[in-house]
């Protein structure tokens, strides 16, 4: 059954819900973790988000992926693949309020760059975070049963913020 995307305004609770995640990610992903990074919307604060607490993990390698993707699921988060074909394994956890959506990354990847790029300029444009909450609502109206439509709409914008924060990075 097709979950509903809603868009909220943020939360504050969002920050120490973050830290209980990043807790319970330490403790059972042990010896393996090299980060534990808050991406996403609710890691920008004043930025309407999906009430899910979004985190890579940065582990320290890729042979450690299997053992921690074990150690997760017997945490009883759900599995959920490959998403970006860049080795980032992602993981849900429904049982707690806000969900958690974890990432397993390897060092120096890509896709956790870029969140990070992502999520560190909307945290400093503010003109770019309410452009991204806009954004957002409008296509959860739109496309309010398709999660997937939903997330692939928002890539152009995603891809112009990340050009944009190479740029002033230099």
């Amino acid at each position: 059954m097709p979950t509903l995307v809603e868009v909220v305004p943020y939360d504050p609770n969002w920050r120490s819900d973050f830290s209980v995640a990043e807790v319970l990610l330490r403790t059972t992903l042990q010896g393996w973790i090299v980060a534990v990074d808050h991406i996403g919307s609710t890691a920008v604060p004043g930025l309407s988000a999906k009430p899910i607490i979004d985190v890579d993990v940065t582990l320290s390698g890729p042979d450690v992926v299997p053992d921690a993707s074990a150690a997760l699921v017997e945490a009883g988060f759900e599995p959920r693949g490959n998403r970006y074909d860049d080795d980032v394994w992602a993981f849900l956890l429904k049982c707690l309020a806000p969900q958690i959506r974890v990432y397993l990354c390897p060092p120096l990847n890509k896709t956790h760059e870029q969140r990070m790029l992502f999520r560190d300029y909307l945290r400093k444009h503010a003109d770019a975070a309410v452009a991204y909450t806009a954004l957002k609502s409008w296509l959860a109206k739109q496309f309010p049963y398709d999660g997937d439509r939903y997330t692939s709409e928002k890539s152009a914008f995603i891809s112009e913020v990340v050009r944009a924060a190479q740029k002033d990075a230099g």
